[in-house]
């Protein structure tokens, strides 16, 4: 196969300390700064940031804050993600609901981050295994 995983992806925001207060604050990411830039790492992932109007070249054809949807992944049980974004001001839009993942099923959450961006927060369902 001649892609095998996912290093990193843009999203184009407004306002930095509100990106930060959601995803660091809110979600558990580390804020990096790498030759004058930011960035949002999660596992072995990271989300390289490019601010509205001030973005890096190469860049998307149409960088706009708010036409992110992402679906990350949690191992925390989901009311614990679902209370502290509620206490940052970010309540939930829908969920929990069951969906299907990359690799399994999901029981997901959806917020909007600071920018309008939808972000779908999901656990791994446990496979049951075959039917006795």
């Amino acid at each position: 196969m001649p892609i095998t995983s996912l290093d990193h992806l843009v999203l184009t925001v407004r306002d930095g300390a509100a990106t930060r207060r959601f995803y660091v604050d809110g979600l558990g990411m580390r804020w990096t700064e790498f030759e004058s830039r930011h960035a949002l790492h999660f596992g072995s992932q990271k989300i390289n940031l490019h601010y509205a109007g001030r973005e890096f070249e190469p860049k998307a054809a149409h960088p706009v804050p708010g036409s992110g949807d992402l679906c990350l992944l949690t191992d925390e049980p989901l009311q614990a993600v679902q209370t502290r974004l509620a206490g940052l001001g970010f309540p939930v839009i829908e969920g929990p609901v069951e969906r299907t993942g990359a690799v399994g099923k999901l029981l997901s959450l959806y917020f909007r981050d600071p920018d309008g961006n939808l972000i779908e927060v999901s656990r791994l369902e446990a496979d049951p295994g075959p039917p006795p």
